[in-house]
């Protein structure tokens, strides 16, 4: 079983959030399946400097950020196709909000990256699951945007405590035509329907192995969606 884990570059705050990414990979290998790392050779929106929080006066690509997760093993998406996999990951961190997408400035009235998009459309369209973990629900909810497909995702609750607003997020979703549940660190969600999986992971307070055992759940409920 060949599972794509779609990057978004390297490092919470303009790329993917390492953490989840790392234990996404774990986790595949943990199940006996293949991970097939993706990434976009294009510019990530900006660099920010994980100490300060500042933004850095550089230009980074996504592919190559992406490729110190992956060890350098890693594909870009245009050469990916449904058929080369059984199953999409996309880990969160804030390039799901400011290089897949622009969420993070323009909320769900944003755009999403082309690419993206096709690759999640494709892989619906095919039957095969999405998993999409933290703040990665709002890629899928642009990507289906506008079509009949209905997902039923979550990205946390506003019942425990959270460094983000989880009902804006989720009002938000719901403005593209998805609908959410609120679930806590400790759940998931599957919508049967569609072979989608969501996990809240770092959009909840949560430590490592929190994020760790929610996302050996959702890996666990895509093998069974598989």
């Amino acid at each position: 079983m060949k599972i794509g884990v779609l990057l978004s570059g390297c490092g919470v705050y303009d790329g993917a959030e390492i953490q989840e990414a790392v234990l996404t990979l774990l986790a595949i290998e943990e199940i006996g399946a293949e991970a097939v790392c993706i990434g976009v050779n294009e510019p990530q929106f900006h660099v920010i400097n994980h100490i300060s929080g500042e933004e850095m006066g550089e230009t980074r690509n996504m592919m190559v950020e992406a490729s110190r997760i992956s060890r350098g093993n890693i594909t870009e998406i245009s050469q990916i196709s449904p058929a080369d996999l059984d199953a999409l990951i996309i880990p969160g961190g804030f390039g799901s909000a400011k290089n897949f997408t622009r969420w993070a400035f323009h909320g769900p009235q944003s755009e999403i990256n082309p690419k993206v998009k096709l690759l999640i459309v494709n892989m619906i369209n095919v039957g095969k699951p999405i998993v999409a973990l933290c703040v990665s629900p709002i890629v899928v909810a642009k990507a289906l945007e506008g079509s009949s497909i209905t997902a039923d995702m979550t990205i946390g609750t506003d019942k425990e405590d959270s460094p983000y607003d989880i009902k804006e997020f989720s009002d938000g979703i719901e403005q593209t035509g998805a609908l959410t549940e609120m679930k806590s660190i400790r759940e998931i969600q599957v919508d049967t329907t569609n072979k989608i999986i969501t996990a809240p992971c770092y959009m909840m307070d949560a430590n490592i192995l929190d994020v760790r055992k929610n996302i050996r759940s959702a890996i666990e409920a895509l093998k069974e969606l598989v």
